[in-house]
This record gives C-alpha cells, structure tokens and sequence, in this order.
C-alpha cells in the first residue's frame, strides 16, 4: 500500500443471492458506485416527499458483487500485508448486518481451501514473503481475541499443566495505553510462529473457541468482536545498523447489528444483542468524530472496542474498510444504514508512517567500537608527533593523590606549575582548588564568629547561675511529664487503631475466604465441556420401545434421566452457580448501599458541625478539633471501602453474565438433542436403517488438498482441529466462565 496520508479505504461486498433487488440496488459500470432507491410502494413516501432524498449515490474505493474469494483479496487485503513488510501497520474491518457475510470474509470456510478468507490468505502470503525476503531476518507474533459483552477474551490463552479447562480466561486483561507504543492489551497472550502450519493451528484453535449464536437471520452468529493480530519486526542480516522495523497486522471481524424484529432474540441472544448494536453505536460516534477536523475530542474510552481500535482509526495505520450488504429489498434499510457508515468511514483521514527503531544493545555496541576506534587514531597521532601518550581512563586514587599534593604546593608558593597531560587531569586540579576555596572560607566563619562571642561575653553572677540553674531543672520536669503524657496518648491510639484493623482484617479474610470456595466451585462446576452435538447425532442412543408410546412431555423427563442426563446434571450445577453468584451480587449491592448511607451521614455531621463552628466563631474561638479529625479519617475509610465493594460488585457482574449465557446454551443444547432423540424413537425400525442409510450417502468426504504446500499446511491443521474437537466432546469438555479476582 502506498506511504502517503489520505483517506481510509472503503470496500462494500454484496452477499450472493438469487432474488437480487434489480430496481433498488444498481452497481454502475465502473465498479465503484452504488446507487439505492427507495420503494415507491413504501411507507416512508410521505416522508420522502417533504425533503429527503428518495435515492443516494456510494462513490467508494470498489463494489465487490459475485467474485471469488481470492479475487477480493487481491484487491481488498493484499496490498496491506504487503505494506506490513515496509513497516506499516495495517488493519482491515469487516463491518455490516447480521448474517450479510463479515465472518465469511474474514475467516472463510475452514472445511474448503479455495473459500478460505483473509486470515489464512493473510498468514500464507506473510510465509511466502519471509521465504523471498533472504536478507532480512522476520520474527512473526500472533494473538486472538474477542470482546464479549464488553469483557475481553482471549482464545489463545494458554492451560496450565495438568488442567482441563478452557484456556479462555479474562484474568488481568485491560485495554490500556503505553508512551511509545500506543494502545496495548495488557495480558493478551502473544504466540511466536515460525511456519504457516503452526500459525494456521492457532487460528483453527481460536476459530473453536469462539461464542457464537442462532437467530431467524443466521445459524451461526458470532457473538463477540474478534481482532486477530499478527506482530512483525525485521532485521537485517548484511548491514550491522541499530535499526529495525516492526509493523502490526489487525484483521477485525466486528459482529453485525441486528434489528430484533426480524431476528426474533430472546433471553441471551437479546442481551448479546443489546451490547452488540451498543458498541457498533460508540463506534460510529467515534468515526463521526474522526472525520470532523474541528472536533478536539474524540471519544475512544466509550467502549472496550472503540478504545481497543484506536491505533487503527485515523492514526499511524494503513485501514481498510469492507461493507458487507445484503441485495435484497427486504433488507435495504440495513443495507442504507451500512453504506451511510461506510461514507462516514471514507472520510476518516490516515497518517501511516514506517515504524523504525533503534536497538539499545546494537547501539551501545556500535558506540563503543567508535569509541576505541578513535582512541586508536589519537594513539597514532600522539605517536606522530613524538607526544607522550595519555591515558583516557578515570584517574586512580594515587593518581588523585599525586594531583592534591601538586596543588597543595602550589598554594603555599613551593610549586611553580602543575603538570597537566589529559582533560581528566584538568577536572581533577579544578576540583582540588575548589575545596581548598571552601576549606579556607570556613575557616574565615569561624574565626569570626569566635571573636563576637568573646565581644559580647560579661561577669555573671552566682544569684543567676542558681536561678538559671532552678529554671532549667523546673524546665526538664515538665519537660519530662510531657512527654510521658503524650507517650501514654499515642499507646492508647495505637492500641485502638491495632484493634480495628484486626477487626476489618478479620471481615476481609472470611470475604475473601467464602470468595474463594465459591470461585472453586464455579471451576469445579465446569471442569467437564458439553459434548459435541455432531458426535451426538451421528451415535444416537438405542431408544426404549413400548406398546403404548409416552407423551413428549414424559419422553423428555425420561430423556433427562437416561440419555440425556450428562447435560442436564451440567445444566443444574450451571444453575447452581448462577444462583450462587446472584446471591453474592445482591448481598454486594446491599453492603455498597449501606456505605452509601453511612457516608452521607458522616458528611452530613461534618456540615452541620462546620456551620456550628462558623456560628460560633464570633463570639468565643473553638479549640476543639478532634471530632473534624475522626469523623473526617471515618469518611476516608468509608470511601475506600466502598470503592473496593464497587469493584468486587463490577466483576461479579461480569460472572453472572457469562453463567446466564452458560446456562442458555445448556438449556439450548439440551432440548435441541432431545428433539433429535425424540425423532429417532418415535421412528420405525425400517424407517431407522432407512434414515441411517441415507446419512451415510450424504455425508461428505474430505476433501483432497491440492498440491500446493500451502494448501497441505491448510488441511493438515484442519485435520488436527478436528481431532482436537472430537477429543473435547468424548471427554465432556466445556468452555469454563472467566475467572475474575476474588472479591
């Protein structure tokens, strides 16, 4: 991509589809314009006619309809990784409706190597130009998150040993900004990569963790914004210069905005949803304010997202836009919304730069070695000219002796000159005459202040040495009772102040402690992940046969104790943590509630005791001050208490969403396998080897890779990811809620 500021670049994709809008929605010739018109028949008419335009013009950078997935690459990200090697960042977004194509474009389909998106296209062109590149050395880092319901994931986040868990975890991950190197996630786990395969492993691994949902518009929803970042820094191998070059990838897959009349969410899918729309709202704001130059502010701390993005959005960044559409007239106004956020887009000015930096050893090396470099050609030149040779290395401490005796002498009048070879012979004499400045000023002090005292000294007399004497010894008693009084007040303080830290202590402990048991329940609760429902499907349980059948109420409560009963025992451990967890949110609400209220009273007898005082000021002055003092440390406690409950509420807030959402997905689960368990009972034993025949015929075979190495690499990690898939459903492996520090 070019090195130049200019303007984002915007790309809008129209999803494939057979009942094409011909009348509404008009791709020109150019493949750059698009024109939408509004229904005639429509409702909006009246509306039209008063003043608003009944058909808009989209100039972008290119209109991508019916082309393969190889040919939008080429053209959309192509020119963004390869500007990655020159030392730009780059970063490509993938923005529009619900179910319209963003995760398609993005990741592809990892059952098929020709419809595989930017991701892996990205990863085997970054490999391939590692290979080209010979003269230069490349270290490749890659990191996969999402942010869900405004908590930050990460897929990649490694398990420990011996732990069976889900290696998502949202422990210590926050979105904060360092001089230098601008918004990083701090405990986002980086992987290094050193071939295509590996890094295509992680993606697969990632693209497995990922939450997703099901609505009217699409079965596989994403339910999250995912940012796959790759992290590149080179070196090179023939020149030995300080310099090198990093550069930051960012392919974004942002979920789509969903309009709940024609999704139809419900329970957690609305919610999701809720935050979804939310955080796509702050991000057009964000734009809108980007592409105002008279705006100073822009607001990227509104959301996780926008905050996250900001390196990418109007900044030191190469950033491109794809528009994903729907052409069908039931969905133009969605379309409409999306092309208007896209021009919003365009106008967002960028000011990418090349990323160069220094490497503090190789500086330091190189400095040195022009170090003795030079002291060799001053050895040379002193040798020319007959000079003796200097030494250029600090001065000894007999070197510095000698420079003191010298000066010595030559302040008394027994030295006539001071031999000088080096600079840091020359720093030594200057300080030697320096002190011996300070020494002699000294002196001059004292002998003066000796002969004021002699000056002003007279007779004194017995009567007042023993006045004098009688006055000091009153003066030390109360001096001594004083002090035993304040020693006696500080004890009792401190002894006061030991017994209510232990008293908070205590309640802090036992908080902490039932904190902890209830954290390691929620671990143990979801130490087995549901099984797969393919792997359910495809081994279906031997149904009971009986005369007379039961009802599909009665099948189902039989279906939670037999086959079904893995998941329903999962589903109510899901549940019991919910209500654990709720429980804990309502008694945290009720403890922040009641500081509140003490807080308000303790600032309330402050105020009234400040009016009294200035009252009263008037009349007869007010030495008392310790009731200002104690009420004022209490009001400190108080606040401090209350913000650490308010913490503590914040991130337990976060546990009850994702157990709601663990609990919605089991209870989902659950009835979506009873419906296939129902459906094979109630069936007949020639319709059963009949239906299982017909399963056989139609399932699909792998298919075989080309003979390209990167497509080997592709099917090999595929190969291993589902493996690792079919693994997880045979041991009952679940995705864990994210462990959050104990309250």
């Amino acid at each position: 991509m070019k090195a130049h500021s200019g303007n984002v670049g915007v790309f809008v994709r129209i999803r494939p589809t057979a009942n094409f809008a011909q009348g509404l929605v008009e791709c020109l010739p150019d493949g750059q314009t698009v024109n939408i018109y509004h229904r005639r028949d429509s409702k909006k008419t009246q509306d039209f006619i008063k003043g608003q335009p009944n058909s808009w013009s989209f100039r972008l950078e290119g209109v991508l309809q019916d082309v393969s997935q190889e040919e939008v690459y080429d053209r959309v990200c192509h020119p963004v990784v390869q500007g990655a090697f020159d030392g730009y960042n780059g970063t490509v977004m993938c923005f529009g409706q619900t179910g319209a194509g963003k995760t398609y474009t993005m990741t592809g389909s990892t059952k098929s190597y020709k419809q595989r998106g930017f991701i892996p296209r990205a990863l085997q062109q970054v490999f391939q130009e590692i290979e080209k590149r010979t003269d230069f050395s490349f270290s490749v880092q890659l990191s996969f998150m999402e942010i869900y319901n405004e908590t930050l994931l990460d897929l990649l986040s490694p398990v420990s040993p011996g732990q069976d868990s889900s290696p998502r975890s949202a422990r210590g991950m926050v979105v904060m900004e360092e001089p230098g190197r601008g918004v990083v996630i701090k405990g986002l786990s980086l992987h290094p990569v050193f071939s295509e395969e590996d890094a295509l492993d992680l993606m697969f691994e990632a693209d497995m963790n990922r939450i997703t949902g099901s609505h009217a518009l699409n079965r596989n929803s994403s339910r999250s914004h995912c940012i796959f970042t790759l992290h590149i820094e080179s070196r090179s191998r023939t020149l030995s210069e300080a310099k090198y070059i990093t550069s930051k990838l960012s392919l974004v897959d942002l979920a789509g905005s969903e309009r709940l009349g024609k999704t139809g969410s419900e329970g957690q899918t609305l919610k999701e949803s809720t935050y979804i729309n939310k955080s796509l709202s702050f991000l057009e704001q964000t734009i809108l304010a980007l592409a105002d130059r008279r705006r100073d502010h822009v607001p990227f701390r509104q959301t996780k997202l926008t905050h996250a993005l900001k390196n990418s959005l109007g900044g030191n960044c190469n950033t491109v836009l794809v528009a994903n559409v729907y052409g069908e007239a039931e969905h133009l106004d969605e379309t409409l919304c999306t092309m208007h956020f896209a021009r919003r887009m365009k106008n967002v000015q960028i000011q990418p730069a090349i990323n160069e930096h220094m490497d503090p050893a190789l500086q330091v090396k190189k400095l040195q070695k022009e170090l003795l470099m030079l002291k060799e050609e001053l050895s040379i030149h002193n040798t020319l000219l007959n000079i003796q040779s200097i030494e250029h290395e600090p001065l000894s401490e007999a070197q510095l002796a000698e420079i003191s005796i010298q000066v010595q002498s030559y302040l008394d009048g027994s030295l006539m000159e001071i031999s000088v070879m080096s600079i840091r012979q020359v720093e030594a004499v200057f300080a030697q005459f320096k002190l011996a400045v300070q020494k002699q000023e000294q002196k001059v002090v004292i002998c003066n202040t000796c002969s004021s005292m002699k000056k002003d000294q007279g007779p004194v007399t017995s009567d007042m040495k023993e006045s004098d004497g009688r006055s000091v010894t009153e003066d030390a008693e109360a001096t001594q009772s004083h002090k035993h009084t304040r020693r006696a007040n500080t004890a009792t303080t401190k002894t006061k102040k030991s017994r209510d830290k232990h008293s908070t202590t205590q309640g802090e402990g036992k908080r902490c402690e039932s904190s902890s048991r209830k954290q390691s329940s929620v671990q143990t609760s979801e130490n087995s992940q549901e099984p797969d429902a393919q792997n359910q499907e495809a081994q279906p349980p031997e149904p009971v046969q009986s005369e007379s059948p039961p009802t599909k109420s009665e099948s189902f409560e039989d279906f939670k104790v037999g086959p079904g009963s893995k998941i329903n025992s999962i589903l109510k451990e899901n549940k019991a943590v919910l209500l654990e967890r709720q429980s804990l949110l309502r008694q945290l609400t009720e403890e922040i509630n009641a500081l509140k209220g003490e807080i308000d009273a303790v600032m309330s007898t402050l105020l009234q005791h400040k009016q009294m005082r200035a009252a009263q000021e008037d009349k007869y002055p007010v030495l008392d001050e310790e009731p200002d003092a104690a009420s004022l440390l209490q009001l400190r406690e108080l606040k401090t208490l209350y913000r650490l409950r308010h913490v503590a509420l914040h991130d337990v807030k976060a546990e009850v969403n994702y157990c709601e959402h663990l609990v919605h997905q089991c209870r989902v689960r659950l009835v979506s396998e009873f419906e296939t368990w129902y459906k094979t009972a109630s069936l007949l034993p020639a319709e059963k080897t009949l239906a299982l025949s017909d399963d056989t015929e139609q399932q699909p075979q792998d298919e075989l890779p080309p003979d390209a190495s990167s497509a080997q690499f592709f099917h090999n990690a595929r190969c291993r990811t589902q493996k690792r898939r079919d693994v997880r459903a045979h041991s009952g492996h679940r995705r864990l809620l994210p462990t959050l520090p104990a309250t």
